[in-house]
């Protein structure tokens, strides 16, 4: 992996893919799937007093945040720490 480190209060976050599959078992064509806003918390910043995140976290962000960013072929983010809405503990 490219070794990426978010500056300040900045996060990079991996995407979760949609999915691909409907509960009723209908598989959902590539240019229909909604783009998610949950990922997983690659990267921190320097910033700790304003990033309230891990690396490992799962984490719910706000619809229209951060900058899209391939690495690897998968859609990454790098956000602003307050961007995040929520940990999803599972």
């Amino acid at each position: 992996m490219k070794n990426i480190k978010p500056l300040a209060d900045r996060v990079l976050i991996k995407i979760k893919e949609a999915e691909s599959k409907t509960i009723s078992g209908l598989y959902i064509p590539e240019n229909a799937k909604e783009k998610t806003n949950i990922g997983t918390v690659i990267a921190v910043g320097s910033n700790k007093e304003e990033i309230t995140v891990k690396v490992g976290d799962t984490v719910l962000y706000e619809k229209y945040a951060g900058a899209a960013v391939k690495i690897e072929n998968k859609e990454h983010l790098i956000l602003k720490a307050k961007e995040i809405v929520a940990i999803i503990e599972e």
